[in-house]
């Protein structure tokens, strides 16, 4: 018999957070991933090449959360950079988000200050009275032109639905600035670990009392393993056998390149409009990695493969719910994570949703054993 006291289904963010935060504090912790390595579709490999690279899409580090960078400090050096991003419009590369800078070379004009942008903008937005979707949030704050330039055609292919159809949150996430910063990001912390997600991922598992198994679906797991309690952190529906009905999600197809010479400007650079592909990504920017050749890699949204967004409209989110109900009542088992939360999720908040779960169940065994 092979005894747990916690068994971790899934290796990404959310199970290494609790399986590290678990094992230190004395339990014994089983992590199984279905996939053949640790760090979900954060996971990062050294390509033919020698380019590190990540097979699943870039994902950048930053955080305004001292305490979820302070605690994955403990596992890694990190590497400052600042992402940034070019949009392509018309056969030119403009910045994204749309800033100062933007509006001036799209439209050739001069503006020199904040006050200067925020009146251009309110002098096209299209002005809205509730905002429901995604559309009313672009429309009342860059107005048509901007709106169907740089993000009516990247929503619908990312999405496969019009801005209309999505709820309000997900272009909320992308600022207009009126100042000239092209940064994409503004967050307090905006690092890349200095030797890659991998690495610090298996700093966070050197424990003795975790041990880790990939290629392995939890379901598969025969009678002599045991343990008191499961943390899922796969997709929820899947859990309940899809007993309401499949969950929507979003994938991604991926077309992984290298050439000798550098491609782009800057790591990423997003096609709106153009191509079947939503952006390009060449990885030694985000790296910093010295080495002959460069890697990149194109992204093509897909309704089929691995589920990798949950798609955020009022319909998906009532479906939701009825899952939500059923993992509450579920004895024994804790569903943490952007997939089984069905919460579009970024990393910083995955390792905050999971540092709080696992500090939840840590004080509720306290209780417990206290009486």
């Amino acid at each position: 018999m092979k005894k747990y006291d916690y068994l971790v289904v899934g290796a990404g963010f959310a199970g290494i957070t609790c399986a590290q935060q678990l094992a230190e504090n004395g339990f014994t912790v089983l992590v199984v991933d279905k996939r053949n390595h640790i760090g979900g579709n954060a996971f990062d490999v050294k390509d033919k090449h020698g380019v590190l690279t990540h097979p699943y899409g870039p994902h950048i580090f930053h955080t305004n959360s001292e305490k979820v960078f302070n605690y994955l400090s403990r596992f890694t050096e990190w590497r400052f950079y600042e992402h940034k991003v070019l949009a392509q419009v018309d056969g030119k590369l403009y910045p994204i988000p749309i800033n100062r800078t933007t509006i001036n070379r799209l439209y050739g004009l001069a503006l020199k200050t904040d006050a200067d942008v925020e009146n251009y903008l309110n002098s096209v937005k299209v002005p809205t009275k509730t905002i429901n979707t995604s559309e009313d949030v672009v429309l009342n704050t860059v107005g048509k032109d901007l709106c169907d330039k740089f993000f009516r055609g990247y929503t619908f292919k990312q999405w496969g639905m019009q801005l209309s159809e999505l709820s309000s949150g997900v272009t909320s996430r992308i600022p207009t600035r009126t100042n000239e910063d092209d940064r994409y990001f503004t967050d307090k912390f905006q690092f890349m670990p200095l030797h890659g997600y991998t690495a610090m991922f298996t700093s966070m598992l050197q424990n003795k009392l975790i041990e880790v198994q990939v290629e392995t679906d939890y379901q598969s797991l025969d009678a002599s393993y045991t343990w008191q309690h499961m943390i899922y952190s796969g997709p929820v529906d899947a859990y309940f056998n899809f007993a309401h009905g499949k969950l929507p999600y979003r994938s991604l197809r991926f077309d992984h390149q290298h050439q000798s010479e550098q491609l782009q400007e800057v790591g990423t650079v997003n096609y709106p409009n153009d191509h079947g592909y939503t952006r390009i990504t060449e990885f030694k920017h985000l790296t910093g990695q010295q080495c002959q050749g460069t890697s990149f890699v194109y992204e093509f949204p897909s309704d089929e493969g691995d589920p990798f967004y949950p798609i955020p409209t009022p319909s998906n989110q009532e479906l939701y719910k009825k899952y939500q109900e059923l993992a509450e009542k579920e004895k024994g088992v804790t569903f943490v994570g952007r997939l089984a939360e069905y919460k579009y999720y970024n990393m910083d908040q995955v390792v905050a949703s999971a540092l709080k779960t696992t500090n939840d169940i840590l004080s509720n065994y306290t209780k417990a054993e206290n009486g």
